[in-house]
């Protein structure tokens, strides 16, 4: 029994001897891998040395090309001028030759070339002397222009005077008729207000205190003042109607205060206060249908005083609105 279990046990196999040919066979296969690789290498670098040594020869073989091609354009360039020079010296000889010709030929005809000056001379000299006639006929026009001129300049300037002292007389005229009529309207003014001791003519002015016409630092006309310059207003109209049309007049409304100054929210300086009093007598005159064209604002704030004292009474001569009728 034991015997027979011995011999159905099977037997173990052995992988070693199969394990170390392969693995000698591999290290063949590498070795001759690597031993491929260095011969291959090898004869790269062979030529690869071979390769830069050529192109070294090359290199060395582009310079030396073009260094002859740098002496080629210099002698081309010395020839050209070299070339050049000849040229301007064979042109040079030529014209030295032209002008040998020219002076032997010059020797034969300058008779002729002088009798042909002459004549060229004389005809220029006949040409001149036609164009001096011209502009002598010329000049005489003109002389005879500016004298024409002069005269009618003369008879202007006559006329001119001659206009000018009939404006001025005119102007006298219209001023004098002017006048008139200012003094039948101070005469009217006169007797409307005879009643106010206050109101008086000062040269060619008409005064009205501003007493009479507004109240203290104040510009809107109170009833009294309304009343006042109503009678301006029928005076005014009445003398209005006789003036003729073609005499530009105004009746001239200026305002004036005392050198006291005045400062309040309604106004800043005296010059404010003159002014806004002379323009409510012009908007109270315009109110009542008097032509705005004839009426004229003013303004002299305390710089043209009648009485140059501190008084009260002084001050208050001062304060005022003169009316004038002038000319436009």
């Amino acid at each position: 029994m034991p015997l027979s279990r011995a011999r159905r046990r099977p037997a173990a196999m052995n992988y070693w001897p199969g394990f170390v040919d392969a693995l000698s066979t591999l290290v063949l296969v590498f070795t001759f891998l690597l031993s491929v690789f260095v011969v291959a290498q090898y004869y790269l670098s062979r030529d690869v040395g071979g390769k830069d040594a050529a192109l070294a020869r090359l290199n060395k073989e582009i310079e030396e090309l073009t260094s002859i091609l740098s002496l080629e354009k210099g002698g081309k360039t010395q020839v050209e001028q070299s070339l050049a020079a000849l040229t301007a010296t064979l042109e040079a000889t030529r014209k030295e030759r032209d002008a040998l010709a020219a002076g032997a030929g010059a020797a034969a005809t300058s008779l002729d070339a002088e009798k042909q000056l002459s004549a060229r001379a004389a005809a220029r000299v006949d040409l001149l002397n036609a164009q001096i006639a011209a502009l002598r006929r010329q000049l005489a026009a003109v002389q005879e222009a500016l004298s024409a001129q002069e005269s009618k300049n003369k008879e202007s300037q006559e006329r001119i005077a001659d206009l000018g002292s009939r404006l001025n007389v005119a102007l006298a005229e219209k001023v004098q008729e002017l006048a008139r009529y200012r003094s039948d309207f101070f005469g009217r003014l006169r007797e409307i207000l005879s009643d106010r001791p206050d109101v008086k003519v000062v040269g060619d002015r008409f005064v009205l205190p501003t007493e009479v016409l507004f109240q203290t630092g104040q510009a809107d006309l109170t009833p009294e003042g309304k009343a006042e310059i109503d009678k301006v207003y029928v005076a005014l109209s009445a003398v209005a109607k006789e003036i003729p049309p073609e005499i530009p007049w105004v009746l001239r409304v200026d305002g004036h205060t005392d050198k006291r100054p005045i400062s309040s929210p309604q106004f800043k300086s005296n010059w404010d206060l003159s002014a806004a009093r002379a323009i409510a007598v012009v908007q109270y005159l315009i109110a009542k249908g008097f032509p705005p064209r004839h009426l004229l604002a003013g303004a002299y704030g305390q710089y043209q005083p009648i009485d140059n004292g501190d008084s009260e009474e002084a001050l208050r001569k001062n304060r005022r609105i003169e009316l004038k009728i002038t000319d436009r």
